[in-house]
């Protein structure tokens, strides 16, 4: 496995084939790490999660981490939501 400069990806290796194939940085993250996990499928149908108004900044905060948003650390829980949503 590749190893990646970025401790919040969990499989490098799809990554950079992402990475190299053009998909944005957030986009490679978020389907190498869902794909790295047992437990989540990325080409199933989603919409199982609560909206995110529910979840708290906490959550959200570690969300926007998974994905690799910059600027993270300093958002408000609605700056969050945006961003995420906008990902």
């Amino acid at each position: 496995m590749a190893k990646s400069k970025n401790p919040s990806i969990k499989d490098a290796d799809t990554y950079e084939a992402l990475r190299d194939q053009g998909a944005s940085k957030q986009k490679a993250a978020r389907i190498a790490n869902a794909q790295a996990r047992d437990d989540m499928h990325p080409s199933e149908k989603g919409g199982k999660a609560p909206p995110y108004e529910e979840w708290t900044r906490e959550d959200l905060y570690k969300r926007a981490q998974e994905i690799g948003i910059d600027g993270r650390s300093d958002m408000t829980k609605d700056q969050l939501i945006k961003a995420l949503r906008n990902s």
